[in-house]
């Protein structure tokens, strides 16, 4: 250890954040936001009626149950404002908590002209979404301010300028604004050293490590060495663990970065290492989401019962029969069924016999076929599938046999998106569009894959509640 090494330990400052606790805070924020939104709106609409004075009476009499959950209604308007990347930029914020306030004033609006009259309250469900609106925004522009701030942002050093380093430092600088400030890279090879990469140094090799940790006051360290590494590098490493510098591996970032798996980085055992263990997931979680997809489906079928004299008619009226297309595909360890869909595409869309995949604007799609993909009605018949077992609500998206066996063939650990039933709606298609080259499927297998790793009952509700809002605005993927 050097001279300078010995003298100061390292220390990490703990109010710099990581994108996870930052998003935390962002929703505690939003969280005590909604609920002095609340009382004021309570309060106020006392004031309209003051011979109650606003008395515990007024709260029995005039207040239903329900009101008290809209700042959970809130929320969950908010629930696609919580991208590190869109909740950072104040026009973004501004955009989101615009729309979440449209969204909840239209379907109250909605729900009050369709009720009885005088059964619903008018003036507190006002002052609620104002409030509410003025105090998230105030505070989401407060959190720009403060967590975009220098002093506020992790000061990054990556280790590692190889392809995995130099694929973390392009995504980085791709977003703004940045999830950290990133310091620079390090590495062994010495003709690295003084060039750049998307803007970023390579500072030093890794024997100047911790005299570039203490001179750019760097609180975290991203490991990025993909391949065989050196034992000194690895004593290093260790060591500023020990002394206070967090060190996170390049997969683990990506992962918190992007919610994909770096596919194209990893080595080729690490579904057998690695993947299938989390794979894994408790016997609570399976039952609760089978009985999930069996009370969804339920619903859609009586959404496909209601809506199937309309879209039938219009199906025949525009191309004829059949209304419904039955397609093979792979489902859970690869077991083929028969998938159902109301029928978007014309009359033998694939008469030469080639499998091809949905595009973004399919010249095959029919009229009434474009507007059922765009808001995913094409696929509620998919609801039979999910009551017999064949799907689940949430996974990632059903393929044919013939695609995934060229895929495959084209991108690493493509099988393994075959480890759970498929889904209706998925990580994927809430996050990407259509997908038509080898490129694009490798993303959102990606996507896939990080499911697979982390689903839990919050993330499938998490993209069941960004599935309705892709669906109520029109944007299916």
């Amino acid at each position: 250890m050097s001279k300078m090494e010995s003298e100061a330990p390292l220390i990490k400052p703990s109010w710099r954040l990581r994108p996870a606790e930052r998003r935390g805070t962002l929703f505690f924020g939003d969280l005590l936001a909604s609920i002095i939104a609340l009382f004021l709106a309570l309060y106020f609409w006392t004031q309209g009626n003051e011979w109650l004075n606003f008395s515990w009476v007024f709260l029995e009499e005039r207040v239903p149950a329900w009101f008290y959950l809209m700042p959970v209604i809130w929320l969950l308007l908010l629930i696609e404002s919580y991208d590190m990347r869109r909740s950072s930029a104040r026009l973004e914020s501004f955009k989101e908590i615009s729309l979440a306030a449209g969204v909840s004033l239209g379907l109250y609006l909605i729900i009050f002209f369709i009720s009885t009259p005088d059964s619903l309250p008018r003036r507190g469900v006002i002052l609620f979404i104002v409030f509410v609106y003025v105090l998230t925004l105030l505070w989401r522009f407060v959190f720009v301010s403060l967590f975009t701030a220098p002093q506020f942002m992790r000061r990054v050093i990556i280790v590692g300028a190889g392809k995995s380093g130099a694929q973390l430092a392009n995504i980085i600088h791709d977003m703004w604004p940045p999830p950290f400030n990133t310091i620079g890279l390090v590495d062994d090879d010495p003709e690295k050293v003084g060039t750049e990469i998307s803007g970023r140094k390579v500072l030093g090799t890794n024997a100047d490590l911790f005299d570039l940790v203490r001179e750019h006051q760097a609180t975290d360290l991203i490991f990025s060495i993909m391949g065989d590494m050196d034992a000194a590098v690895f004593e290093k490493v260790l060591e500023a663990e020990e002394r206070g510098i967090e060190v996170t591996t390049m997969p683990m970032v990506y992962e918190e970065l992007l919610g994909r798996v770096p596919i194209f980085l990893l080595k080729s055992d690490w579904v057998l290492r690695s993947f299938v263990d989390q794979t894994h997931v408790g016997g609570f979680y399976e039952l609760a989401k089978r009985l999930i997809d069996i009370i969804g489906g339920l619903m859609g079928a009586i959404a496909l019962g209601l809506s199937f004299p309309f879209i039938g008619i219009a199906i025949l009226l525009e191309t004829g029969a059949p209304i419904f297309y039955l397609q093979s595909r792979l489902g859970k360890n690869g077991r083929l069924y028969n998938m159902i869909k109301y029928r978007s595409m014309m009359q033998d869309a694939e008469a030469d016999g080639i499998a091809r995949p949905a595009a973004a604007h399919d010249k095959r799609a029919t009229l009434i076929g474009r507007f059922l993909r765009k808001s995913h009605l094409d696929e509620l018949p998919q609801v039979l599938n999910i009551l017999r077992g064949d799907m689940s609500l949430v996974g990632p998206r059903a393929e044919r046999p013939e695609l995934v066996g060229l895929l495959q063939e084209h991108i690493p650990f493509y099988r393994a998106r075959l480890f759970v039933k498929p889904g209706l709606t998925g990580w994927a298609q809430v996050n990407y569009g259509y997908a038509n080259d080898y490129e694009t499927n490798g993303v959102k297998l990606e996507y896939d894959l990080y499911y697979i790793k982390h689903r839990n009952l919050i993330l499938d509700i998490n993209i069941m509640i960004r599935t309705v809002g892709t669906v109520i605005g029109l944007r299916g993927r």
